[in-house]
């Protein structure tokens, strides 16, 4: 067996300070796959009054170094991520739940894994060398990007499957894959020869490092450099562990020998305590090098634990949570959370601009679209036009208090077959409703499509309430509705038909019947190519600026047609688009000689518009707004108005 050691020079063990500039934070985002909010001896669970409880899985794992960051920082009780882990991914990467991106499954490396049922149009390529990330904007901000451990944001050959096309400047052991092959350095990090085979890692190939102390000596090795280059860094630290192969560590073996629990999850507890070392090894490597007071850590897990410890939907690796990763209860996507500086320093300016208190607890919901917000905002970075972002700046929950422009909610939406299969769930405040899509074989049925709970009262989802509580149920769907349709979400589907969520005792097919719905007096019928639930073609022309009617899909052209109830004289229309957008379309008419002619063309249109108005003198039967493609925004419109003559 060949030993690998680390030689460090005595030099290496002096603090750089003083040739380091602190113009700007280091940041640290340190990912754990498959670590649930109770794989730590840390607490996350509070009682009434806010006070941590210890479970026995706290007493179980062993994390020290998580304990001295929650200790330096601040812990939230309440953070969501996505139920498994490509969705989260790419949601840290952009600010996006996944129901916009639509990466809303995990990746598979040689191709598609859209499932029987799911969105043939999901986003199975991932993300692109165009896409605006976290590390691109931090790269166009001066930094030092640095990705250390798995990627899993594209399949082969697609530009996604390497973090260097993604902003990333360093990129160690990304690849395509979600695990390892191997966590042994003997097995040289793979899987019967090289299948999994963890790159860039050639070094400790043969010798008897672990893959996560290989990882953590390569981004200790890189943060070295970006000091030395006098650069701030963004280091990606993203752990293989805890994910399967669950390999046990020799190096924590002996610690679980004794814990009466099967050699699989006694292997599963020392990825925990090997994922905890190399925390505390980046945060000695900080100290050495003097930047600890400068550099921002935020910890937090990729999806809910899946530790083998029972069944996957009963109370076993999250107890006393339900679930567990790829299930729509709260053990499948409650996360642990940590932020704090890794260091103490009150006259630092960047530590007075964030500042976070020391044993903090944060019992406000904080979600994985939060992190990019909160950089940009405390970095001033430049963000696109038009780039939306689905999170919120955590500066006043980092400090201790409540942001009370904050909207409680988490949408995860999953169109696709897994552990729980085609379902869509949705928090809002002390609700919890979960919808199950009636395709074959899969999901819910169209007579018991629906959970409901009370997290306040109920918070490990023991009581079904959606029976007794039906008017509950509605209000939570008509909710979840409409985060789906705001996130042009995709939804399960079979030979062109889509599974829709529906609102309990209303038929699929009469949900949405076309043509119906109040509409304008001046009006006789409102149709359309297509529509979205909940947006009738009506609702565009019914006098309220809160509806709309958007095209049910991304596919163009797609049309609006207005009828009036007579042919009248009319001298032009306003449109108002959802967002700013760059959208080409034709407005056409029919006049009494039953023949079409364009009114306005704006084929060829190139900028931002929301608000339009377009003038003519026509007589006409019927109106049809076209659009032809959007390049840019939403092909929505929320307000439509027409100007009659006399």
């Amino acid at each position: 067996m060949k030993r690998y050691l680390v030689a460090l020079s005595f030099c290496l063990l002096l603090p750089m300070s003083g040739a380091y500039a602190a113009d700007k934070p280091n940041i640290i985002v340190f990912l754990v796959d498959d670590m649930g909010l109770m794989d730590t001896s840390v607490p996350f669970v509070v009682d009434a009054s806010g006070k941590p409880v210890r479970y026995p899985l706290n007493e179980f794992y062993r994390t020290p170094h998580m304990e001295a960051l929650a200790e330096a920082g601040t812990r939230f009780t309440r953070f969501y991520a996505h139920s498994v882990c490509s969705p989260t991914r790419s949601s840290i990467m952009m600010g996006q739940n996944s129901a916009r991106h639509r990466t809303t499954t995990w990746i598979r490396p040689q191709g598609n894994n859209r499932g029987e049922f799911g969105p043939s149009e999901w986003c199975w390529t991932g993300l692109e060398k165009t896409t605006p990330t976290l590390p691109r904007l931090l790269k166009g901000a001066g930094y030092k990007t640095i990705h250390v451990g798995k990627a899993h944001f594209g399949p082969d050959e697609h530009e996604g499957e390497e973090p260097l096309n993604l902003g990333f400047d360093v990129n160690v052991g990304g690849f395509s894959a979600g695990q390892p092959g191997s966590y042994y350095g003997e097995q040289n990090y793979a899987r019967n020869g090289k299948t999994g085979q963890v790159p860039h890692l050639e070094t400790y190939h043969g010798s008897d490092v672990f893959l996560s102390e290989a990882l953590t000596l390569e981004a200790n090795r890189h943060i070295e450099h970006a000091v030395r280059e006098n650069k701030p860094f963004f280091l990606y630290m993203s752990h293989y562990a805890l994910h399967a192969p669950f390999e046990s560590d020799p190096r924590f073996a002996g610690h679980y020998a004794q814990s009466g629990k099967g050699p699989h999850a006694q292997a599963y507890a020392t990825l925990v305590e090997g994922m905890d070392k190399s925390l505390g090894d980046l945060l000695a490597k900080l100290r050495a090098l003097g930047v600890a007071e400068n550099t921002l850590v935020m910890f937090v897990g990729d999806n809910g634990s899946d530790a083998p410890l029972g069944p996957t939907h009963g109370y076993s690796s999250s107890v006393p949570f339900r679930g567990k990763k790829g299930t729509h209860y709260e053990g499948g996507m409650r996360v642990p959370f940590i932020a704090a500086w890794a260091g103490k320093d009150e006259n630092n300016s960047w530590q007075r601009k964030l500042p976070i208190p020391a044993g903090s607890i944060q019992t406000q919901t904080g979600t994985i679209f939060d992190l990019l917000p909160t950089l940009s905002h405390l970095l001033g970075l430049h963000l696109p036009e038009g780039m939306i972002l689905d999170g919120y700046d955590l500066k006043q929950q980092f400090g201790g208090s409540r942001n009370e422009a904050r909207k409680e909610d988490f949408l995860n939406h999953f169109p696709h077959d897994h552990r729980s299969s085609y379902f869509t769930s949705y928090v809002d405040g002390d609700w919890k409703v979960i919808y199950h899509y009636p395709v074959p074989k899969k999901g819910g049925s169209k007579q018991n499509s629906y959970e409901l709970f009370n997290l306040k009262e109920d918070p490990f989802e023991k009581k079904y309430l959606a029976t007794s509580h039906p008017e509950q149920v509605k209000v939570m769907m008509s909710a979840m509705i409409q985060e789906l349709q705001d996130r042009n979400a995709l939804y399960p589907e079979e030979g062109g038909k889509r599974f829709l969520p529906r609102l309990p005792g209303v038929k699929v097919e009469a949900q949405n019947p076309a043509g119906q719905g109040k509409i304008h007096p001046c009006l006789k019928a409102v149709r359309a190519s297509s529509y979205q639930q909940g947006n009738l073609p009506a609702y565009a022309v019914d006098a309220d600026p809160q509806s709309r009617w958007a095209a049910s899909d991304g596919s163009f052209p797609q049309f609006l047609e207005l009828e009036l109830k007579k042919t009248e004289m009319v001298k032009g229309i306003t449109l108002r688009f959802r967002n700013r957008t760059v959208i080409q379309y034709r407005v056409e008419g029919l006049g009494s000689d039953r023949q079409w002619s364009t009114l306005v063309d704006q084929s060829g249109n190139d900028q931002d518009v929301q608000t339009v108005q377009h003038r003519f003198d026509a007589e006409l039967q019927k109106i049809k707004i076209t659009v032809l493609n959007v390049q840019k925004g939403w092909a929505t419109i929320t307000d439509l108005q027409i100007e009659k003559g006399k």
